[in-house]
């Protein structure tokens, strides 16, 4: 009913055709059924199963043809009608082995009550016998078959050895007895967890028969010294009375001598015992102080070694804390280096900016001052005609003011507090000496005539006479 709603929805509102909209429908319940199917396939093992996965599961490595594939703690994915699974249970099976009337080496026929626990396997080979030969079977009919295999193989073992090793060794026997069994239950994908052997018994009385023999011996035994010690007696005793008899019938003085001489063999024999006693006491002594000593040792070792690991821990912690301050300072300083360069770096480019932008700036004015001079010149060429001999000579009339005022500067500021004057008429044509003194001074200063003949002017005659009348006169 809603596919055919929305169907009649797309066709009303776009005129979409029927058929169309089906097949669109249909596609799309196709791919989610096939979504689900494929997450449906996709199956996770359980710690305590083996997943067994059997139908087109690939090849082995040597070319054959694998009959099934097993993962133990983890996930597949089943193939759809090329694949199935199945779990193999990993519960321990506890199996009661009561073995009756085994056969020994001996050929005494002996009864081994016993528990073996075992469990399938989940190393590699092993689970893949447990797949190809358990899979399918219950526990039950698993406990059975482990249960024929170690009743065989428990026959076995018990055949290759003597009473007195199962008996004695008990230890010897559970171990041939495990190295067996497990080798056989490898071969069915199983493997032995526990054997656990109760008791031991013959009919034939034999390990009964073995205890009351080690039973009997021991009473004997004991029997034995005690008969020992009541013979012992017994011929003290006889002794005794013979001596007795022997100083009665003889003298009082062989009395005496039988009695010193029972006195000396009681004096040894004590001698003797004390000895004994004395050495037993002393190597008691001996034994008590050389585990003393050994123990003092060993305490002393193991508070040198507990020192030494202390030692060696302060050791590293101290190293640990040095390295890691000296390692602090050296990165400070590394950073108070890095910043005081940078810095420094910075400041020289702020300088060399400084600087740059100053003689931009100047050069910008003297260029500007430059420029507005060669207009300058330009203009004040234009006003002589175009002669640049005339704009020269118009320049330095502008500026003879000032030239005549630095000649005047010159000698202005010249201070001559006293001058005594010898004169002896020596100058030259009998000039009076003062006289060249002066003429002297205004020689130092800058002649204006000949500043005025390089700018291809002449001084008036009230200011100075021509250089050739002035050359005259000096010739």
């Amino acid at each position: 009913m809603g596919l055919l709603t929305t169907s009649s929805l797309l066709y009303a509102g776009g005129g979409m055709n029927p058929g169309v909209v089906f097949l669109i429908v249909v596609l799309a319940i196709l791919v989610f059924t096939t979504v689900v199917v494929i997450l449906s396939r996709y199956r996770k093992c359980p710690s305590d199963k083996i997943m067994v996965i059997y139908g087109n599961t690939g090849s082995n490595k040597d070319g054959t043809t694998r009959s099934a594939k097993c993962i133990h703690g983890g996930a597949a994915f089943i193939v759809p009608v090329f694949q199935a699974y199945e779990y193999l249970d990993l519960t321990p099976i506890s199996i009661q082995v009561d073995l009756k009337n085994a056969l020994s080496k001996q050929n005494i026929r002996i009864d081994v009550p016993s528990r073996f626990t075992v469990g399938i396997s989940v190393e590699p080979g092993i689970m893949q016998n447990a797949a190809e030969r358990l899979l399918g079977l219950k526990l039950s009919e698993i406990q059975e078959l482990a249960k024929d295999i170690i009743f065989g193989q428990l026959r076995l073992v018990i055949a290759t050895m003597e009473i007195e090793e199962i008996n004695a060794d008990r230890d010897k026997f559970l171990s041939a007895v495990s190295n067996n069994v497990e080798t056989e239950l490898k071969k069915l994908g199983l493997r032995l967890i526990n054997v656990n052997v109760t008791d031991i018994s013959d009919e034939s009385g034999y390990i009964s028969a073995l205890g009351k023999e080690a039973a009997a011996k021991a009473i004997n035994d004991a029997k034995i010294s005690v008969a020992e010690a009541d013979r012992s007696g017994a011929i003290g005793e006889a002794n005794a009375k013979r001596e007795q008899r022997i100083q009665v019938s003889y003298a009082d003085a062989e009395a005496i001598e039988g009695e010193n001489q029972a006195k000396a063999t009681i004096a040894e024999s004590n001698a003797t015992l004390i000895e004994k006693r004395a050495e037993a006491q002393r190597r008691a002594t001996a034994a008590e102080k050389i585990q003393t000593a050994r123990a003092l040792q060993e305490a002393y070792a193991a508070e040198q070694e507990a020192e030494q690991a202390r030692y060696m821990r302060e050791k590293a912690a101290l190293e640990a804390d040095i390295l890691v301050k000296t390692e602090i300072e050296k990165r400070q300083k590394e950073l108070m280096a890095e910043a005081e360069a940078e810095q420094i770096r910075r400041k020289a480019r702020g300088e060399a900016d400084a600087i740059y932008a100053k003689m931009e700036a100047e050069a910008r004015g003297m260029q500007e001052m430059l420029t507005k001079q060669a207009i300058g010149l330009g203009e004040i060429v234009k006003s002589a005609g175009g002669e640049a001999n005339d704009a020269m000579r118009l320049m330095i009339a502008d500026k003879l003011e000032e030239l005549t005022r630095i000649q005047v500067d010159a000698i202005k500021n010249l201070k001559i507090d006293k001058v005594t004057v010898w004169d002896g008429m020596n100058g030259g044509n009998g000039t009076p000496t003062t006289a060249n003194f002066l003429s002297g001074m205004l020689k130092s200063v800058p002649p204006m005539n000949e500043m005025f003949n390089m700018a291809g002017m002449e001084l008036p005659e009230l200011l100075g006479k021509k250089a050739e009348a002035a050359e005259t006169e000096q010739q």
